[in-house]
């Protein structure tokens, strides 16, 4: 019963449009703090849905044979759980990265906090700069793009370093 409502609970997260949080939110947090909210509440169904593929696709015969010879828990999950876990995982940062950049954008562009990429894109939206709105736009990209190679990056070394896999030969 649990089970089937806490999927009902995430898919009803995922389905909202990152507008509704957004204009929710707004009431109970300040236009500063907004985009990390809505960030996090867009990309939290990924990271859920992304852990909850890798634990279903542990293999169930490792996990028998562990609980015959009574591997300890902390064994266990680094032989078992996290070789299962991380790849869904890191595929999961590699979706949910861009979920992230895009909700946290919009939420700046209505939330408005001074000096953020939002409020310069609403600005240069209401004074009808075209370019300055491509360049902005052009910048989001590039910001994505390289922190989502450089988090992916740190990730796959730690990844390895977890599963005791040699670091230098994928360097």
């Amino acid at each position: 019963m649990f089970r089937r409502r806490g999927i009902c609970f995430w898919i009803g997260i995922a389905c909202v449009v990152a507008g509704v949080f957004i204009i929710l939110a707004l009431v109970w947090v300040s236009g500063r703090s907004l985009s990390i909210l809505i960030s996090f509440l867009m990309v939290l169904p990924v990271l859920y849905s992304a852990v909850r593929t890798g634990i279903e696709s542990a293999d169930v015969q490792l996990l028998e044979m562990a609980q015959v010879f009574r591997l300890p828990l902390a064994r266990r999950v680094k032989a078992i759980w996290l070789p299962a876990i991380l790849p869904a995982f890191r595929q999961g940062c590699s979706v949910a990265l861009g979920i992230c950049w895009k909700s946290g954008v919009a939420a700046e562009v209505i939330g408005l906090p001074d000096g953020s990429i939002g409020d310069a894109l609403y600005r240069a939206k209401i004074t009808l700069s075209t370019g300055e709105l491509f360049a902005w736009t052009f910048v989001i990209i590039l910001l994505s793009a390289g922190f989502e190679k450089l988090f992916l990056a740190l990730l796959d070394k730690a990844v390895a370093r977890v599963l005791g896999e040699d670091v230098a030969k994928n360097d």
